[in-house]
């Protein structure tokens, strides 16, 4: 029994996922991530299992939030996270398959403001912009200067803020606004966009403790699913205003 005990916290093995497993992390993100049914669905979580389908992997896939997950893919052997974006900052942090999905980020205010934001100086000066403050989004204004940055835990708390006229901006991206929108009982008729500011690509980011040769065999086949037009066909059915990665 301590035999077992010991390797249970040697190996940090969770009920569910055994070991030689790859064990896939994702965050609620609709409609790219998130459960139905008691299981894993949306856009990038199919894309995965096509994936771990077509590399004969044997995998799970979680969703868990964000702080944890990051955390996990980072330190863990045979983990991964989905979907990430690729900066310079995270870039010697992980082993990187994708691209597999394209964003676009603007400013969004209510109409009922009147607001007009045409630049970043603008939105600097706009009034307080609510993002949730573990977003990429949130650290890329940091460094630009912004000062107008009032850190939030969850999108759905940035978006409640500005129904109640407590903020004046948020920022998010096309993919997720109407779920983010409807998280905080707004909808996207009652919003103004302002202007794109930043677009990202979106990886899944393995940890570095993940064998190099299975991350290549993940990029190949992501690879033909391009060549095939397999990941088109997925953007197209869960994404189809979502330009190609």
């Amino acid at each position: 029994m301590r035999a077992w005990l010991f390797a249970w916290l040697a190996f940090g093995l969770l009920p569910g996922w055994a070991a030689g497993e790859l064990r896939l992390l994702t965050e609620e993100a609709p409609p790219t991530s998130f459960m139905r049914d008691g299981q894993p669905d949306g856009y990038a979580v199919e894309v995965v299992h096509e994936l771990i389908r077509r590399t004969g992997s044997s995998a799970s896939v979680e969703l868990l939030p964000w702080t944890r997950a990051y955390h996990l893919a980072k330190s863990e052997a045979d983990t991964g996270l989905f979907s990430v974006v690729r900066t310079v900052e995270r870039e010697s942090s992980f082993q990187w398959v994708g691209p597999i999905l394209r964003g676009s980020t603007r400013f969004y205010s209510l109409k009922t403001s009147g607001l007009q934001i045409d630049s970043l100086e603008q939105a600097a000066h706009a009034g307080t912009l609510a993002l949730p403050k573990q977003w990429y989004t949130y650290e890329s204004l940091e460094r630009m200067g912004f000062t107008n940055l009032y850190g939030v835990p969850s999108s759905k708390q940035m978006v409640t803020m500005l129904k109640h006229g407590r903020v004046k901006l948020i920022a998010t991206e096309d993919l997720t606004l109407r779920e983010e929108l409807a998280s905080g009982g707004l909808t996207p008729e009652e919003v103004q966009g302002h202007l794109v500011f930043m677009k990202s690509d979106y990886y899944i980011a393995f940890s570095p403790r993940t064998s190099p040769s299975l991350v290549g065999q993940w990029q190949r086949q992501l690879d033909g699913m391009r060549h095939d037009g397999s990941l088109d066909a997925i953007r197209r059915r869960w994404l189809p205003q979502a330009a190609a990665p």
